[in-house]
């Protein structure tokens, strides 16, 4: 569905990835897991097209996606949750739903896709007249990912979800991922908390300085030394 070939992207003199591959198959959940700096957010702004990438290729839905402009991609299908959810504060939480439909036809009746997004996150039905930038912190995660799930997209790209949050909502908002992907929805995840994305991912892939250095089934990679002593404190 997706394939990342030999990326290499800059940030001025700055190599911040070097010739990334890797690919995410329709029906997945795969995650990047990685320290700070380790390159997981570049890669989803050159997926995106927010960062233009030096050399190598990207393709969507055997397409070719590497030069398209990052306003014509929802279109297609691939949508991003931004890390710190960026909604936006002084509309309502309608609005901010009734903006991640944008791209698609006028005609269309959104009210079967309000409802799917209200089934996941019931809170945002309750403040829906509410505007985004009085909703606490988990709220506004919920919001951010209602927003983007209004595109109707074949694979979302999310960004640090948990950021921020209590323990408790993160399980909420993993347990919600899931959910999302159950429905048919694949999910391309950037997360820290490398114990919780390997929890519910397919497939994982893990990053130092711009490299990947490790790739497997999720459930091989939580009981590998080197992760478990890197990234999840054992």
């Amino acid at each position: 569905m997706l394939k990342i070939e030999a990326v290499n992207l800059f940030y001025g003199a700055i190599h911040a990835l070097h010739d990334i591959s890797f690919y995410v198959d329709a029906g997945e959940i795969v995650t990047l897991i990685g320290a700070n700096g380790a390159g997981k957010t570049s890669i989803l702004h050159a997926i995106s097209g927010l960062i233009p990438i030096k050399t190598g290729e990207i393709s969507f839905l055997d397409q070719n996606i590497t030069r398209v402009p990052a306003y014509r991609l929802v279109g297609t299908g691939l949508v991003q949750v931004p890390e710190g959810r960026r909604v936006f504060a002084r509309m309502t939480v309608m609005e901010n739903l009734e903006m991640g439909a944008f791209s698609r036809n006028r005609s269309e009746d959104l009210g079967a896709d309000l409802e799917r997004v209200f089934t996941h996150f019931p809170r945002l039905k309750e403040r829906r007249r509410q505007t985004a930038g009085t909703l606490s912190g988990g709220e506004q995660q919920m919001l951010a990912i209602g927003r983007a799930l209004m595109s109707k997209p074949k694979l979302i790209m999310m960004d640090e979800p948990s950021m921020g949050l209590s323990p408790i909502l993160v399980q909420e908002i993993f347990s919600i991922i899931r959910e999302i992907n159950a429905s048919g929805t694949t999910v391309l995840l950037v997360e820290q908390n490398a114990h919780m994305a390997l929890s519910i991912a397919h497939r994982a892939y893990v990053l130092e300085t711009g490299n990947i250095v490790k790739e497997g089934a999720a459930a091989e990679l939580l009981l590998d030394d080197d992760v478990r002593k890197a990234y999840l404190g054992t």
